[in-house]
């Protein structure tokens, strides 16, 4: 139990304290409600917004009726057992726990002549209904989504897995944010270091807020600020986020975030999507590899035509219609280096622009920049072609933060082909895979299982297996117990 100051049997000098602490006479929101039961005077401190305010009407008309003589003695213990009919009431004894209870939404009931309060979990926040996130959809599947309210998020992945074993601990981060954050994990599966790990993190974070959610927990448990890569997953599916448990992976929660945190990550869990486990193993197949074509092309596309449009030498006669017939005005790296800008400025406006509007911008986008930018002799015909293909790519890849990750990396690969030719390209390529395999996240290798090789792992990433063949779990996550099936 926390320490601080406990409560005194005064109301009145219980309700003056609450009130130089919460400021309800200055806070429109904080609301102190007073009233009579039973012929003792009583309170209900609660933020207005943050209840459900017909529960608390139905309780307060039950306890109207009372007659003293039902209530004492022991008032406290009649109204806990009998008369505050809710599932989630509890007692509390000092100002610091009361009021961080109330700030999450809990009512705080004070009665005269009492040292203890209750408090009454009727907490009913505001958000929207589950739906299917727009960044994962599935041509069939589940359309349920999580939401930026954490209890429903939790329920949404506690139907999924009805196991007694899996475990939801919930801390507090932020001085002043007070934002809850739940950790999930199977307490029979998951790697008992990693836990410790994330717990010990998280308590270490000092801050006085999270507004940004998870993306700042990140930041704190994560860290390597200045590697583009994402080191850890987000999902706003509940399936997804279920069979990840399954595996051994952590999950965290964040209040007022809609996206699951998935720890620990490698890199090529960011190039699975739910759809390939939608359809047959074959086609799932299929489908990986189209994706894995596209996350290739967003990368490597550009920079290749771009060498070899600078040195068709190195080109072989079957394919001399590579590169560009007229050079232009501008040279073709300067055209890259404009249209990407470009189109970062067009999907910057796509998020920006009412959905309204969103017709009118895509017009402006294909005829003005487009085609009369390629009118004029801006850009040439081949730009905005291996442009296209390599944004589709990107548009492709799963998970957003690797394609925004992989877009750096193109324009870097770029500027190495254009300034050093070949040499740039190998060294810049080499770089990047020396930074990819020293890259951990949470300790976890990063390239596995390419690097370091694990065969059985490597099959499943470039082939959707069937699920009755996956008998084993990852051994990345280092599970207690390996078998599945």
């Amino acid at each position: 139990m926390k320490k601080g100051l406990k409560f005194f049997k005064k109301i009145e000098l219980n309700k003056k304290l609450l009130n130089e602490r919460i400021q309800s006479e200055v806070s429109y929101d904080m609301k102190c409600r007073e009233m009579n039961f039973a012929e003792k005077d009583v309170a209900f401190f609660y933020v207005n917004g943050l209840i459900d305010a017909k529960l608390m009407t139905v309780m307060a008309n039950l306890m109207s009726d009372l007659k003293r003589e039902e209530v004492v003695p022991n008032t406290i213990k009649h109204f806990l057992e009998r008369y505050t009919t809710h599932m989630s009431v509890e007692t509390v004894e000092n100002f610091d726990e009361a009021i961080d209870k109330v700030m999450c939404g809990v009512v705080l009931f004070l009665i005269e002549d009492e040292d203890k309060g209750l408090l009454i979990d009727a907490r009913s926040y505001p958000g929207r209904s589950p739906a299917e996130p727009d960044t994962e959809r599935v041509v069939r599947g589940a359309r349920d989504g999580f939401i930026e309210n954490i209890v429903i998020n939790t329920a949404l992945t506690r139907r999924r897995i009805r196991d007694e074993r899996l475990r939801m601990e919930m801390i507090q981060v932020g001085t002043r944010s007070k934002t809850d954050v739940c950790i999930a994990y199977l307490n029979d599966v998951a790697d008992p270091g990693l836990v410790d790990l994330l717990k010990e993190r998280m308590q270490e974070i000092k801050i006085d807020g999270i507004p940004m959610a998870e993306k700042t927990i990140e930041e704190f448990i994560v860290g390597k600020n200045l590697n583009p890569y994402p080191l850890v997953r987000y999902t706003e599916r509940p399936d997804v986020a279920a069979i990840h448990l399954l595996e051994g992976h952590v999950l965290v929660f964040v209040d007022t975030s809609p996206s699951v945190m998935i720890t620990p990550t490698t890199f090529f869990h960011h190039v699975q999507h739910a759809e390939e486990y939608r359809q047959k193993p074959i086609a799932g197949a299929y489908l990986r590899w189209v994706r894995f074509f596209g996350i290739f092309a967003s990368l490597f596309l550009l920079p290749i035509w771009l060498f070899y449009a600078m040195n068709k030498g190195y080109l072989p006669a079957e394919l001399a219609f590579i590169g560009p017939r007229e050079t232009g005005a501008i040279p073709i790296f300067w055209q890259f280096v404009l249209a990407e800008i470009g189109i970062d400025l067009m999907r910057l406006a796509a998020v920006h622009t009412p959905s309204p509007l969103a017709t009118a911008m895509g017009l402006i986008a294909a005829i003005l920049i487009g085609e009369v930018a390629i009118n004029v002799g801006l850009f040439m015909p081949e730009t905005i072609l291996y442009l296209a293909v390599a944004s589709i790519g990107m548009f492709a890849t799963p998970s957003y933060e690797l394609s925004l990750a992989n877009r750096m990396v193109r324009i870097l690969l770029l500027s190495a082909v254009f300034v050093f030719g070949l040499p740039g390209f190998m060294v810049v390529t080499t770089l990047l895979v020396i930074m990819l395999v020293t890259t951990t996240s949470l300790n976890t290798p990063y390239l596995w299982p390419f690097i370091p090789f694990n065969l059985s792992a490597m099959k499943n990433v470039l082939v959707r297996m069937a699920v009755p063949t996956l008998k084993k779990r990852p051994s990345i996550v280092h599970p207690q117990n390996n078998w599945r099936q």
